[in-house]
């Protein structure tokens, strides 16, 4: 078993910052402190307002963090995304860029099978499921109560929202929002950069870039 990391750090002894201080990140800090390790600091681009939501951490802009030496810090991504991933990418991208590196938050209430393959930066968040043969791609969310079933491959800069439920061997492109309370069944394959909408029941595949939408879903 692993040596568990120090309170503020992670394994290698890094601190931890999120980048980001609203809805999402807030989550994100619950699910890291839940795991036994605190929050050093976020980054936001009005610190001043972000002190007030998060008095006991620091509060710096996003080039302040880029200034520090990047072997010393860990990054989790704080950027939610209703609909739109992009802004969370491009934030990922930015630092990776510089060479920091993403820490892979699992929260202790989700359940993720042994063999899952979870890519850099994603996060699983509480009563997340997660089944047998799943892969995720890096800075991925599954959010709150989602279910990624077996052998489901979802790719990088996914939001599986609140709810959503991928049934077996789905395949979902980089880039895909999947709407809270979605359901897409067994087989179905979802093209890059895709929205599939809150509480729609996708069953035949969704082109790239498209929008899928109600029950059955249909490509608007």
């Amino acid at each position: 078993m692993a040596k568990p990391a120090a309170p503020g750090r992670a394994l290698d002894g890094a601190a931890i910052y999120v980048l980001g201080a609203g809805g999402h990140a807030k989550v994100v800090v619950d699910a890291i402190r839940a795991t036994g390790r605190s929050v050093a600091g976020l980054s936001d681009r009005a610190p001043g307002i972000a002190q007030v939501r998060f008095p006991d951490v620091e509060i710096v802009d996003d080039e302040a963090l880029l200034g520090r030496p990047a072997e010393s810090l860990m990054m989790a991504n704080g950027v939610g995304g209703v609909g739109d991933t992009a802004p969370r990418r491009r934030l990922f991208e930015k630092f990776k860029s510089r060479g920091f590196r993403f820490l892979t938050v699992v929260h202790p209430s989700a359940i993720v099978a042994p063999d899952v393959v979870l890519g850099e930066g994603v996060q699983i968040m509480a009563g997340a499921v997660v089944q047998p043969g799943a892969r995720i791609g890096a800075n991925t969310i599954v959010n709150t109560r989602a279910v990624v079933d077996h052998d489901c491959d979802v790719g990088a800069h996914c939001h599986i929202a609140s709810g959503a439920v991928l049934a077996s061997t789905v395949t979902v492109g980089e880039g895909v929002h999947i709407g809270a309370g979605a359901t897409v069944i067994q087989l179905v394959r979802i093209g890059a950069g895709a929205l599939v909408g809150a509480g729609a029941a996708v069953i035949r595949d969704v082109p790239s870039g498209a929008r899928a939408l109600g029950v059955p879903a249909k490509i608007a």
